[in-house]
């Protein structure tokens, strides 16, 4: 199919409807609305399941009970909206059932503003809800990996019985960039073994999240771990840009990862060997392949649409082999190449002080300036 000019929120509706989704469930928040809005308009006219629930808690709750009769099913939200989620997610991922919740983040905490940020990372990648549970974590940043992904995350979702999350920010959402829809993928027309339909006749079918007995509560803890082991062994993704011969590396997703990727095509106009690495599933995230890069590297630079949170991932995955710095913007500002820029400069100028310290020094350099502005 052609492109056709896309905007990001539109797009993955679009992609979602194409990727035979029967039934959405959601409550309007900036900056995803138009998401909603897309859904609101083109389910009913393919006869499908469109809902406006009355707030966040009762549409992931709509989305469980829909999941559990095995159909397609997808949420989307915003970063508080995404908080008032969490219960209902952990009762999906003790129930093993299929879904795809969409998360457009804003600046926070609190209710914060409509910007876009990257502060969801911890409570999405790192379970969000109770329990011991990990969901596939996938990280767009153009239109077209967000339709793209937005495809496989239902695919994903359904191969392994999980959640299947697409993490991008507001930026990405409301961009519009020249973009590919897939083609219209039938429904499906057959329901998986699990799936709960009060068909009569048959056998009874039991979903719960409800273990009393600890023991079968470990036992469904180890089976959600098997799985999620077979995940991380097959379902890691990533790009990465002039790493080959790299000394400094950039490490960045989503908006921040493709502001890095000018600043560093810049670096290496002026001569500086920089490259980047940019992460696609967060979650599992690509530890193995990040520690072979930092092998042949001299530092690594992460950069963040937030105080770090991505940050203690990459350390974890070097295991202390280089030094890591990290250039972080807040509040739902979005870092400038030439500020990333300058970040490599001085990373390449080494030598580089203990981290700790300067991370600290950097922060307090800055908030002066901030202070200094306002």
């Amino acid at each position: 199919m052609a492109k056709e000019l896309l905007k990001g929120n539109n797009a993955i509706g679009e992609a979602a409807i194409r990727a035979g989704v029967e039934a959405y469930f959601g409550y309007p928040i900036t900056p995803q609305t138009e998401l909603l809005e897309h859904m609101a308009a083109r389910m009913p006219e393919l006869k499908r399941t469109f809902v406006q629930a009355e707030s966040e808690v009762a549409a992931i709750n709509m989305v469980y009970g829909a999941a559990c009769t095995g159909k397609r099913v997808l949420t989307t939200s915003s970063s508080p909206g995404v908080s008032l989620m969490m219960e209902g997610l952990s009762y999906i991922a003790g129930t093993e059932v299929p879904m795809v919740l969409v998360d457009v983040m804003r600046g926070g905490p609190g209710l914060g503003n409509i910007a876009p940020a990257q502060g969801d990372y911890h409570q999405i990648v790192h379970g969000g809800g109770h329990g011991d549970y990990h969901p596939i974590v996938l990280a767009p940043a153009s239109v077209q990996e967000a339709i793209d992904l937005t495809v496989l995350a239902f695919e994903l979702a359904e191969r392994y019985r999980t959640i299947a999350v697409v993490l991008l920010d507001g930026s990405i959402g409301q961009m519009m960039e020249p973009a590919e829809l897939p083609p219209m993928m039938e429904l499906k027309k057959h329901l998986p073994h699990w799936a709960v339909t009060g068909e009569p006749g048959r056998a009874r079918r039991l979903l719960t999240s409800i273990y009393l007995n600890p023991d079968d509560e470990e036992v469904t803890n180890m089976r959600l771990l098997e799985r999620w082991m077979t995940i991380r062994e097959n379902e890691v993704r990533y790009k990465q840009y002039f790493v080959d011969d790299a000394k400094f590396v950039v490490v960045g997703f989503g908006t921040a990862g493709r502001v890095a990727l000018t600043a560093v095509r810049q670096a290496r106009a002026e001569g500086i060997k920089a490259g980047l690495f940019r992460p696609i599933t967060l979650s599992p995230f690509p530890e193995k392949e990040l520690k072979e890069i930092a092998a042949g590297s001299e530092a690594m630079l992460v950069v963040e649409m937030n105080a770090g949170q991505m940050l203690d991932d990459v350390k974890l995955a070097v295991e202390g082999s280089l030094p890591v710095e990290f250039y972080g913007r807040l509040g739902g500002v979005v870092p400038f190449p030439d500020e990333i820029l300058a970040e490599i400069r001085r990373i390449a100028a080494g030598p580089i002080p203990n981290q700790n310290g300067n991370a600290r020094q950097r922060w307090l350099e800055r908030l002066a300036i901030l202070r200094e502005r306002t």
